[in-house]
């Protein structure tokens, strides 16, 4: 059992739900990232994504978007994104950690590096070596991913895709297909950060999620206060925050950047576990 599978059984276990913060690596400062990620643990984060900075990246708002840009003026790439995994891990073995980017930046890296055993995906052997437990792809279709996913199973990884308002019952059966640890819906149509959560139209939608897919769902995109994030966990499995975390840490000096997030989770999470 991957270490997202178990993480979703133990909070079953308590009757609790997953809060899944997402953070920008190498944002808002380039080593910040190790140290953000064990303060949002302390706030409550069950499981962490991690966005692998790309230059074009077509599903994200204008608040992640530059996030992204600073982070690669930094000269944040995968590797780097692989190695602030790894010392994530010196001190933590049991949360999940989700890469979530692009496909030009794995295959770029699968281009430039060798896999250690000479066959396979540089880039599945070397997350998998540095700790990640899922990956999220946003444009790789189902249809297409059924070796990509089989690797990353052998190799103890989740692979994770979107769903939206817009999906099909096709689309949801080829997911259910492929898809391990959790599927991710979109609430929104449109980019990260936009619009107005409707959670009425969320809670119709699960039970229709739910008749094609058997792993947890959780639900993201225009998350940004706890009443909310409450509202949803009563009808997910997870509940993630992206953009407000960002905009959160845009202008913190470095040495608040950790507790900021956590104070900010710490106040989501007292409201998921309310009930």
């Amino acid at each position: 059992m991957s270490r997202i599978a178990t993480t979703f059984e133990q909070l079953k276990v308590q009757g609790r739900k997953a809060l899944i913060p997402f953070v920008t690596a190498g944002y808002p400062f380039a080593d910040v990232t190790p140290e953000l990620m064990h303060a949002m643990v302390a706030g409550g984060a069950d499981v962490i994504e991690l966005g692998v900075p790309f230059s074009d990246p077509s599903a994200d708002g204008p608040v992640i978007q530059k996030a992204g840009d600073k982070a690669l003026a930094f000269g944040i790439g995968l590797v780097q994104v692989l190695s602030m995994v790894r010392d994530f891990r010196k001190t933590n073995s049991t949360t999940p950690v989700v890469l979530m980017g692009y496909a030009n930046p794995v295959e770029r890296y699968d281009q430039k590096h060798t896999a250690s055993s000479g066959k396979g995906s540089a880039f599945v052997q070397d997350a998998a070596a540095a700790g990640v437990d899922g990956i999220l792809i946003v444009d790789y279709p189902p249809e297409e991913c059924e070796a990509f996913a089989l690797e990353l199973r052998a190799h103890g990884m989740d692979l994770i895709f979107l769903l939206a308002p817009t999906s099909t019952d096709e689309r949801m059966q080829q997911v259910a297909r492929v898809a391990s640890g959790y599927v991710y819906y979109v609430s929104l149509k449109g980019v990260t950060g936009s619009g107005a959560l409707d959670v009425g139209a969320v809670e119709a939608m699960l039970p229709r999620i739910r008749q094609h897919i058997s792993t947890p769902v959780g639900v993201g995109f225009g998350i940004r206060d706890a009443a909310t994030a409450k509202a949803l966990s009563r009808v997910a499995d997870a509940v993630v925050i992206g953009s407000k975390i960002i905009q959160l840490l845009e202008d913190q000096p470095r040495d608040k950047v950790a507790a900021t997030a956590q104070t900010f989770l710490s106040e989501i999470r007292r409201a998921m576990d309310a009930g």
